[in-house]
């Protein structure tokens, strides 16, 4: 049906019975704005294109409606001949064609496209890759390789609602989970995975995977840690080196000073007791 439906748009863009379709992008969960100029006296509305029964929005000379939550035109714009309908949260459902008509008589066509999601995933050997199927339509998931030699770039998977199905290669390592589950990666998967909507080839999620190697992991850690461990003990010790050269320099200081206050108060009562000592003896 949907198919068809796209069929529909096209014929009628290549006859000239509405305007050329204008693509519009906008990043997932922005507000959308589809343009349409055009002057209508009569009822203006929005709907998608494969259910026009299903309104989303309407104006006519008294006033706008939302028919449906989400989505919105603005009176003051439709009595200037902007029939633009604001769309307030764009996910991926709601991408594909939209049509504006006045009075049953279409006016423009407006094709909403969401911009893809990038993800970067750095993992280790033998862990598994889950990669998001964010929309209920049919994909493909694309491989192509950047690190070593492994499996051949191409399509891989095609993840149609329940339904899997894989390349040999891959069937016995690949299931539906949360998403599309690749387990025991090795760092021949390295690559980029490519998420595509199978049926407009929109690119709807990218996946940039490093895979690294356990051993060249545990060489790396364990360099790290010898080195956090030689780098604290040889703190350590020049602590206490400096240490003890601190307190023997502020031992001496405090020595010398006591030397200079026994001399100053000490030396002449020292001085009195000698001379009584020498009498004495005489």
């Amino acid at each position: 049906m949907k198919f068809f439906s796209f069929l529909t748009v096209l014929a009628a863009v290549l006859s000239g019975s509405v305007s050329d379709p204008i693509p519009v992008k906008v990043k997932l969960h922005d507000s959308a704005t589809l343009p349409c100029s055009e002057r209508c006296s009569g009822l203006a509305r929005w709907t998608v294109f494969h259910k026009r029964s299903d309104t989303l929005a309407e104006c006519d000379q008294t006033s706008c409606r939302s028919v449906k939550e989400g989505y919105q035109m603005v009176h003051d714009q439709y009595l200037k001949g902007d029939l633009s309908l604001i769309i307030a949260d764009a996910d991926f459902s709601k991408r594909g064609w939209y049509t504006c008509d006045c009075d049953l008589k279409d006016v423009c066509d407006v094709r909403l496209q969401i911009e893809p999601l990038n993800t970067t995933v750095e993992m280790m050997a033998g862990e598994s890759l889950i990669l998001s199927v964010d929309v209920s339509d049919a994909v493909d998931v694309i491989y192509n390789s950047t690190g070593t030699p492994g499996p051949s770039s191409g399509q891989i998977c095609t993840v149609d609602g329940p339904s899997l199905q894989c390349k040999p290669e891959y069937t016995q390592r690949s299931s539906l989970t949360s998403g599309l589950e690749l387990r025991r990666m090795t760092p021949s998967d390295s690559g980029v995975y490519t998420v595509m909507d199978s049926r407009n080839k929109e690119v709807i999620h990218t996946y940039t995977v490093t895979v690294q190697d356990v051993q060249q992991s545990s060489i790396w850690k364990d360099g790290y840690q010898k080195g956090n461990s030689d780098g604290y003990q040889k703190g350590s010790e020049d602590g206490y080196r400096n240490g003890l050269g601190i307190g023997a320099g502020v031992f001496g200081i405090i020595a010398l000073a006591l030397g200079v206050i026994l001399g100053m108060f000490a030396g002449p009562q020292m001085r009195l007791l000698m001379d009584t000592c020498v009498q004495r003896i005489r």
